[in-house]
């Protein structure tokens, strides 16, 4: 495995946004679905259910984003690497207008209501989630794990 002579993997940062990311996944699936855990109290999804696992999901962005800029090394981002990494921002803003759409007087609930999580804002989280996924996948340096070989 021949690398170029400026080529570096940065290992710890790795090793954090692995960490992040699975903590952020525990964050996200504990606010997502707390009954898993014998924790839910209420049988609608309420604010603080859904800031937890926009908060995991914050956090899953960020690990993959981190460490999927230390997969580049030291090299030049490809524009398509620099597009993804705006498409995991976009994303994570998507998911998080259309979660706390009520909250923020956009959702079908009037304010003094307690807000629902309904189709509409679950259908809007799960478009957000995949143009984070599209971005991530963009940001994959394809090039160097074809050139390793």
């Amino acid at each position: 495995m021949s690398m170029e002579p400026g080529f570096r993997i940065s290992y710890i940062r790795i090793r954090f946004s692995l960490i992040t990311a699975a903590v952020g996944l525990f964050v996200f699936i504990v606010g997502a679905k707390p009954n898993w855990f014998g924790w839910d109290r209420s049988p609608v999804v309420g604010f603080i259910q859904i800031a937890v696992f926009l908060i995991g999901l914050a956090m899953i962005c960020v690990g993959g984003y981190v460490g999927l800029l230390a997969l580049w090394g030291n090299r030049q981002r490809s524009i398509l690497a620099d597009i993804g990494s705006r498409l995991v921002s976009t994303g994570y803003v998507i998911a998080v207008f259309t979660g706390m759409a009520d909250i923020f007087g956009l959702g079908t609930q009037p304010l003094p209501m307690v807000p629902y999580f309904g189709p509409w804002q679950s259908k809007g989280v799960l478009i957000g989630q995949i143009v984070i996924v599209i971005g991530l996948l963009m940001m994959v340096p394809y090039r160097s794990f074809v050139e390793e070989r």
